[in-house]
Formats: structure tokens, sequence, C-alpha cells
């Protein structure tokens, strides 16, 4: 089921999310409504607080066809290269508003995924974007964090003349 978005500056976007302690029936219910929202967007990833969910849970589907979802809790990153790469990045929880963000161009990733098997896996360009982009959600870094202060500064002072106009606020 499609879950609604938290918006940008609900205090739930700035916490840490707490880790999951095992995978069971409700765990994988919360990343399959994870999986609708995230595919109605249309996105490439998803962290749980986002919907207002406080646990480590991500979703990620960077594939073409959007039909090779990869569930995570509790992911890590354990390396990071030291090439970077630029993608334009956004959130639903900022409806509307873009910025460039240098990352990592790979990572590898520890989580838990939807058997409850631990799992290592190596992530690249878009994919190591998103699962970064995720993680950073899980600890309550929005992707506006990454940008110049005077860049976030516009940025934010743009989507609340929205959320204003909008009447969201």
């Amino acid at each position: 089921m499609r879950k609604p978005f938290l918006m940008w500056p609900d205090t739930r976007l700035r916490s840490a999310a707490a880790p999951v302690d095992a995978i069971d029936d409700r765990v994988r219910a919360i990343w399959d409504d994870m999986l609708d929202s995230m595919y109605a967007m249309p996105g490439v990833g998803l962290a749980a607080p986002q919907i207002g969910v406080m646990e480590r849970l991500a979703v990620l589907d960077c594939s073409d066809g959007h039909n090779e979802p990869i569930r995570l809790a509790n992911p890590e990153i354990l390396h990071s290269s030291a090439r970077l790469n630029i993608h334009e990045e956004g959130s639903p929880n900022v409806p509307g508003h873009f910025a460039k963000v240098s990352r990592p161009r790979a990572v590898t990733v520890r989580y838990l995924d939807e058997t409850g098997a631990t799992q290592e896996k190596d992530f690249v360009q878009l994919w190591a974007t998103s699962v970064q982009h995720q993680i950073d959600h899980l600890n309550g870094v929005m992707f506006f964090d990454h940008l110049s202060p005077l860049k976030r500064k516009m940025l934010l002072a743009k989507h609340a003349k929205g959320q204003k106009w909008r009447g969201d606020r």
C-alpha cells in the first residue's frame, strides 16, 4: 500500500532510525509498502523514515525496468571508493527540489536481506548514490546537507515558500 511522505521540516527526518532486530512478516509488509510508494513517486530508493517508520529499513531499484528491487535492513557502508560521481538528487520529503550531490562512485554495504541473511554487496553508479542517500535518511541526514550553506538555504527557502503557497505548513 502506498504511504504518504513526511514533509520537511518534520523532525522525524532529522532523527536516526532504530535498528531492526529481526526480519519478519511485519518488516516484509513495510518493505512492500515502501516499494509501492517508491515506484509511485517514481523513484529509485526509499528509506523508512521518509514515510514515518523510524526503523533502519530501505529499498532500492535502479534497474532500467524497475523490476530488481533490493530490500535492506540495518545497512552500513563498509568501504567507499575514492572516486566520486555527481548525481542530481531529490526527495519526496522536499518535493520538486533537486540538487547535484557528489558521493563515492562505489560502496560496499552490509545489510540483512528479506530472509534475514547478512549480505555484503558492491553498489556502483546510481545504485551507489541511491544506497548512500537512503543510509543518510536512516541517520537523519538529508541530501541538501551535502550542499554549500548558500545553496542549502536557497533550496529550503524555495521549499518553504512552496509549502506555504500550497497551505501545507
